[in-house]
């Protein structure tokens, strides 16, 4: 099951998430989570000239709505459809990167870096919390970013 979440230029001008909270407001809770894994889309309607060359996640104000989205979800990423690149999409919102026409999204390592091991952190200890196993998600996420995670960070995650 996939759902959309429908953004248009007044929500993203508004920093009005009104759209997304119903969205994701149904599934955050234990007994939804695993059925709505990776099930959320964004279908972002912001009018462009159309000699604006920038791809959406270089436009101020919807990188900003989406700073505010992760606010607050920041344990979002687990719902968002991966296989159809809405990780990486939600990733170049905040993260910041440069479009190559070759080789596509080019993600600052750095910022990269410090942006999965804060949602590693984040999303592992809220998996926790609704008694649900978290290595195996976490680690898929992190590879489908480029990275391979150690099993030693996750004894060091919950030996604390």
């Amino acid at each position: 099951m996939t759902t959309e979440i429908h953004l248009d230029a007044t929500a993203i001008a508004k920093l009005d998430l009104s759209a997304a909270i119903a969205a994701i407001e149904p599934i955050a809770n234990r007994e939804a989570i695993e059925q709505a894994e990776q099930s959320l889309r964004f279908a972002i309607d912001f009018p462009r000239d159309p000699s604006d060359p920038r791809e959406l996640s270089e436009i101020p104000e919807i990188r900003l709505w989406f700073v505010r989205l992760d606010a607050r979800y920041p344990w979002l990423p687990i719902f968002l459809d991966w296989k159809h690149g809405e990780l990486a999409r939600y990733a170049a919102m905040l993260v910041p990167h440069e479009f190559h026409r070759t080789e596509g999204i080019q993600y600052n390592p750095e910022a990269l870096e410090i942006f999965l091991m804060n949602k590693i952190f984040t999303i592992a200890n809220w998996l926790s919390q609704q008694g649900l196993p978290n290595r195996a998600r976490v680690q898929s996420m992190a590879q489908m970013l480029g990275y391979e995670l150690d099993d030693g960070l996750f004894d060091l995650l919950l030996g604390s």
